[in-house]
């Protein structure tokens, strides 16, 4: 609706990761350096852990895009939700190896021969497994498994585990403690500060090639309510435009980034309002 108005080519603030918007604050720079410093080590497993919309999957698409093709072989699993014959399966199926009608012990062995090929070539192979609270505790222990193939002197592949602070609390069970053990590269991701936020906004917007700005008290507003998570930085300033277009306006001011907070708590509490009434209906 917008888009036309201020020159944008697209949204700046759209809520889908896309790498080529990554920016780079300093926390994610650190998320950046430590993901590479363990996959290049061979520690075998890194956490990286952050809350709700803080850029995990966005860091973690834009870090597989960057490793050279030559020197890695990579693959994303995104849905958890699988049983450890399935994570198995996936797996191979994304590194396009055999997959289908294959025992779990056949799977292995053509996963660990993979990986041998994959050593002899020079390659590192990289496993991310985003979204990781939600995987059942035994699949975590098929993980563990896939982590002893291995040589006398390296792991065979790096197992990226990223996911929200519910992942630290499911290591801690009791029967985990075998996998937590062997995690040798942690990393929390934290929220930006309001520089980072502030430069976070105009890149986006940069990027975006629009001819618009965010006033200083725009910018305070937006990063006092989001906190610098980027998810609630990019709702907010996606329904700021919207209030700047409604008032024909190329400046995004204090009272539109205001106004624009209060449509999106509006927008909030009125969906947990329809919930409610759809569960008490139900009963």
């Amino acid at each position: 609706m917008y888009l036309e108005y201020y020159g944008f080519r697209e949204k700046p603030f759209s809520i889908t990761p896309n790498p080529r918007f990554i920016f780079l604050s300093k926390n994610h720079q650190e998320a950046f350096a430590h993901l590479l410093y363990g996959v290049n080590s061979r520690c075998g497993f890194i956490q990286l852990t952050g809350e709700v919309g803080t850029g995990k999957t966005t860091v973690l698409r834009t870090f597989l895009n960057r490793l050279d093709e030559d020197g890695y072989r990579t693959a994303l699993i995104f849905n958890p939700c699988l049983s450890s014959d399935e994570l198995l399966r996936t797996i191979n199926r994304d590194f396009a190896i055999p997959h289908e009608d294959l025992s779990r012990a056949q799977l292995l062995e053509v996963l660990n021969t993979f990986l041998l090929e994959q050593r002899e070539a020079g390659r590192i192979v990289v496993l991310v497994i985003d979204e990781a609270q939600n995987l059942a505790a035994d699949v975590l222990e098929q993980i563990r498994l896939i982590s002893n193939l291995e040589t006398e002197t390296e792991k065979l592949i790096q197992i990226i585990l990223a996911g929200q602070p519910e992942l630290e609390k499911l290591l801690a069970r009791t029967e985990l403690r075998q996998l937590k053990q062997r995690i040798l590269v942690r990393y929390h991701l934290l929220p930006m500060d309001f520089e980072d936020t502030k430069g976070y906004v105009e890149h986006r917007l940069e990027l975006a090639s629009g001819g618009v700005i965010f006033s200083a008290s725009a910018l305070k507003k937006i990063f006092r309510y989001s906190g610098g998570i980027p998810r609630l930085i990019n709702i907010v300033c996606d329904r700021a435009l919207l209030v700047g277009f409604a008032e024909g306006s190329r400046e995004i001011r204090g009272g539109m980034a205001g106004t624009a907070i209060a449509e999106v708590e509006n927008s909030r509490r009125g969906w947990w309002k329809r919930l409610w009434c759809r569960l008490r209906l139900a009963d």
